[in-house]
């Protein structure tokens, strides 16, 4: 693996895309920890259960060393990153949490979504260039 830099990866922990997965993960347990203990076992746990996954996914498929492997784990972090986006508005909307902090959330989750497709597209491509080197 590269990075945009084309520095060799060679660790999860390289990724920035790991990084800010990280770093969201952070913040929603920062931000579930002053929801209504009512929540505890519902909203809470949802939202940090689909934060943690995005870079434990990220981590877990990279260090499967295949390509559609990784690529399994990356969709399962997109789809991570969709179920937090939805429970941030549920928060939102229940005044749990705040415009600025939704926004801000909201932004966050939108990068690491197009950083993860792109390097789902990219892992994509190498899969059939090593394909059509295998075939020829």
């Amino acid at each position: 693996m590269e990075t945009e830099r084309n520095k060799k990866v060679m660790h999860f922990k390289d990724l920035e895309v790991w990084h800010l997965g990280k770093e969201i993960a952070l913040l929603i347990y920062k931000l579930t920890a002053r929801f209504p203990k009512e929540e505890l076992y519902g909203l809470t746990s949802q939202m940090r259960r689909a934060a943690i996954s995005v870079s434990s996914n990220i981590a877990e498929g990279f260090n499967r060393f295949h390509n559609r492997e990784y690529r399994r784990f990356l969709l399962l972090s997109l789809g991570s990153c969709a179920e937090l986006e939805t429970q941030l508005e549920i928060s939102f909307s229940l005044n749990y949490i705040q415009k600025e902090q939704t926004e801000m959330l909201l932004d966050k989750l939108n990068h690491e979504t197009r950083m993860l497709r792109k390097l789902i597209k990219k892992l994509k491509e190498r899969f059939a260039l090593s394909k059509e080197g295998r075939t020829s």
